[in-house]
C-alpha cells in the first residue's frame, strides 16, 4: 500500500468517525471519544495513532493560535489564561499517558484537553496533591458546564460565552 493510499484510507476512516459521532450533545471530546478510537481503529494501530496525534496536535495548533491571537492584543491577559504548560511532552508521550488516563473509568469523562494537561503535569513531575486538586477542578467544570447546558439553551449558552471572551481580550 502506498503513502499515498494510507493517507487516503486514513482520512476516510477519521472523517467517518468525526460524522458518526457529531450528533452527540457534548461540548468537548472526552475519554470515552478518545477511547472510541482505538475500538474503530479495527487493529490498524498506525491509523490509531494518526488518529490521536492528529487531534492531540489540532489541540496544541489551536491553543497556541488563540494564545498569539490574545497575545497580540493583550499579551498580560495571554499569559494568565494559557499558564499550564501543554507542550512539555513529546505526541507520543501524550497520547501513551491520555491511553493511561482513560484507563480509569472515573476519567471518562473529563475534557481530553484537561486531560493533557493533566499528562502534562505527570511528565513534570508537580505534586500529586496539585495534579490531583487540577483533575477535581476539571471534573467540577465539565459537570457544571454540562447541567447549564441541559438547562439553556446550547446556542445562548455558547454566544454568552464568546461574547464573555471577546470582551475579556479587548481589555
Amino acid at each position: 500500500m502506498k503513502i499515498s493510499d494510507t493517507g487516503k484510507i486514513f482520512s476516510i476512516i477519521f472523517f467517518s468517525i468525526i460524522l458518526l459521532h457529531s450528533q452527540t450533545n457534548k461540548l468537548f471530546w472526552d475519554g470515552e471519544d478518545w477511547l472510541r478510537l482505538t475500538k474503530e481503529s479495527q487493529g490498524y494501530p498506525e491509523f490509531e495513532y494518526l488518529m490521536k496525534a492528529s487531534y492531540v496536535n489540532g489541540i496544541l495548533d489551536g491553543r497556541l493560535y488563540d494564545y498569539f491571537t490574545t497575545w497580540a492584543i493583550n499579551s498580560g491577559l495571554a499569559d494568565s489564561l494559557f499558564a499550564e504548560t501543554v507542550d512539555y511532552l513529546r505526541t507520543s508521550e501524550i497520547i501513551r499517558g491520555l491511553d493511561y488516563f482513560y484507563e480509569d473509568p472515573l476519567n471518562d469523562y473529563i475534557p481530553v484537553i484537561s486531560a493533557i494537561v493533566i499528562v502534562n503535569m505527570h511528565g513534570e513531575r508537580q505534586p500529586i496533591e496539585m495534579i490531583e486538586a487540577f483533575k477535581e477542578k476539571s471534573k467540577e467544570w465539565i459537570n457544571h458546564l454540562t447541567i447549564q447546558l441541559q438547562q439553556e439553551d446550547m446556542f445562548r449558552l455558547m454566544e454568552e460565552k464568546r461574547k464573555k471572551h471577546s470582551e475579556k481580550v479587548k481589555d
